[in-house]
Formats: C-alpha cells, sequence, structure tokens
C-alpha cells in the first residue's frame, strides 16, 4: 500500500519548524509512523561548512551571512541546534575516516619502521647535475625514533625517579632556638 504523507506544522519559542510524518502500513493492524526533519535552510548550511573550516563560530556565523554585532549570540545558538549538531557531527565523520589515522595505524607504521620494514626513496647524483630515485634501508636513526615513540606510548622509559618514604629530620641547637 501506498505511504501516507501528512505535514503538521508546530510552534517552539521563537522557532517555527516543520516536520514531515510518513505513516506506512505493515499489517492491517499495525501502523508504523516515522517522523523525518526539515532540512536546514541555506543560511545554517552555510554556517556549518564555515564552522568545519576554522572552529569559530562567530566568524563562521559573519561568513554565513549573519549580522556582525549579533554573530557571537548566533553562532552559539546554532551550536545548539541539532539539526546543525548532526549536520557537524556527520562531517566530521567524513573527515576523521577519509584523512585521519588513528592510533591502531600509526601503531601499525611505527612497528613496521621500527623493523625496519619497506623502504625509503632517496635521490642519488649519478653524474653532473643528474639525479635518481634509490631505494635504501629505512636508517637506523628513523628505526630508534619509531622505537622510542612505542616505548613512550607504552610508558616504558620513566624518567622520573621515586624518592618517597620517612626521612627524620633532627633539630639540634636547644635553648638558642627561638620561638
Amino acid at each position: 500500500k501506498n505511504p501516507i504523507w501528512i505535514r503538521l506544522f508546530f510552534s517552539s519559542f521563537q522557532r517555527i519548524g516543520f516536520f514531515i510524518v510518513t505513516a506506512a502500513y505493515k499489517l492491517p493492524f499495525l501502523l508504523e509512523i516515522k517522523v523525518v526533519v526539515a532540512d536546514m535552510n541555506a543560511r545554517q548550511k552555510r554556517f556549518c561548512d564555515e564552522y568545519l573550516i576554522d572552529g569559530n563560530a562567530t566568524q563562521a556565523a559573519i561568513r554565513a551571512g549573519y549580522n556582525e554585532k549579533t554573530a557571537y549570540s548566533q553562532g552559539q545558538r546554532m551550536l545548539k541546534n541539532v539539526e546543525v549538531k548532526n549536520y557537524i557531527n556527520e562531517q566530521l565523520e567524513k573527515i576523521h575516516n577519509e584523512n585521519t589515522a588513528d592510533a591502531q595505524e600509526v601503531l601499525e607504521y611505527l612497528s613496521a619502521v621500527m623493523r625496519g620494514e619497506g623502504k625509503e626513496e632517496v635521490l642519488r647524483l649519478v653524474g653532473s647535475g643528474i639525479q635518481e630515485i634509490t631505494e635504501i634501508d629505512i636508517p637506523t636513526r628513523e628505526r630508534l625514533k619509531a622505537a622510542e615513540l612505542i616505548g613512550k606510548r607504552y610508558g616504558l622509559f620513566k624518567d622520573n625517579i621515586d624518592v618517597s618514604g620517612a626521612v627524620p629530620i633532627v633539630i639540634s641547637g636547644g635553648d638558642s632556638l627561638e620561638d
């Protein structure tokens, strides 16, 4: 059967929103209702895109077209908006998934460097002004640095020394001490 589309208007404080409720019949006795929040307007989306550039809500509000005098409060209000928060979080998740190495990936890379797996490409002078790319083993200094970073990650190197315990203090001088 075809879904039924119902449009509802609601008012909450100063915000007027728009909900689309879809209803689809699954069984003759059961009715499934889905609530879909209407999309953000163009200025809100522009604010989100600008906010993702530098993380500054005030500047993002100004660049999105809000008044400079009220940009701070508009930016803070926008960051509290549920649709705006969801959009920003989705975009940050996409950026994280595409561009950011997670901790496991970094540790795997450092471990491979430490073990000397792989090669490094360097330029080598062949003749008068002519260079070629040559693959060499990973240098020892790079392997040591990788080992040091892994050791720091797991707390293998402790620079501080624990000097705890009772140390007796004896004050002598008898009657010549002042109160």
